[in-house]
């Protein structure tokens, strides 16, 4: 099975976000390259909520290019066999902290934002991962910084993207 095959089953079986989850299906059925970077109408992205519940705490990344407290993730790639295997692959590269785990239940929801030229959007499938106990993170070359936030302390440095994905991922974990 293909990552677009994958993509494809993961939104058919997605639940809520109705008009979202549509648009990226039809995204999908008209764009054959619409998982790569290189389709400049958009693509899909993956990624990925990390999450220490028994502190009460999430990890994000000052973006290097957006200068944005962003969960990790990015584009897919050629050797991701699905979106979840991308996902996590982001946030492990991301956050430096090998043993990360992907929360159950699939994406935990999915938001798609502008971004500049060439591309116009990506379609981002998010995914919450939990921290193994002891969890040290490790800046790399696409962040400027990684630090821990309380869930109430992500509105006052992140968007309102952020803040609907750290309330799905505490819905789903019942945190």
């Amino acid at each position: 099975m293909s990552l677009h095959d994958d993509a494809v089953l993961v939104l058919k079986s997605y639940e809520g976000q109705e008009e979202l989850r549509q648009a990226y299906l039809d995204h999908l059925a008209a764009q054959p390259d619409g998982m790569w970077k290189a389709c400049e109408s958009g693509h899909l992205t993956a990624s990925a909520l990390v999450i220490d519940p028994s502190r009460g705490r999430v990890l994000l990344t000052l973006h290097r290019k957006l200068r944005m407290w962003l969960q990790m993730g990015g584009h897919c790639e050629p050797q991701d066999a699905t979106l979840a295997e991308a996902a996590l692959r982001e946030a492990t590269e991301e956050s430096g902290i090998s043993g990360l785990t992907l929360v159950p239940g699939g994406p935990v929801t999915l938001d798609r934002h502008p971004i500049p030229a060439p591309c116009h959007w990506h379609l981002d499938v998010q995914y919450a991962a939990l921290a193994p106990a002891g969890a040290v993170e490790q800046i790399s070359e696409e962040s400027l910084d990684l630090r821990w936030f309380t869930y109430d302390e992500v509105a006052d440095v992140s968007d309102g993207s952020v803040l609907r994905l750290v309330a799905a991922a505490r819905a789903r974990l019942k945190v």
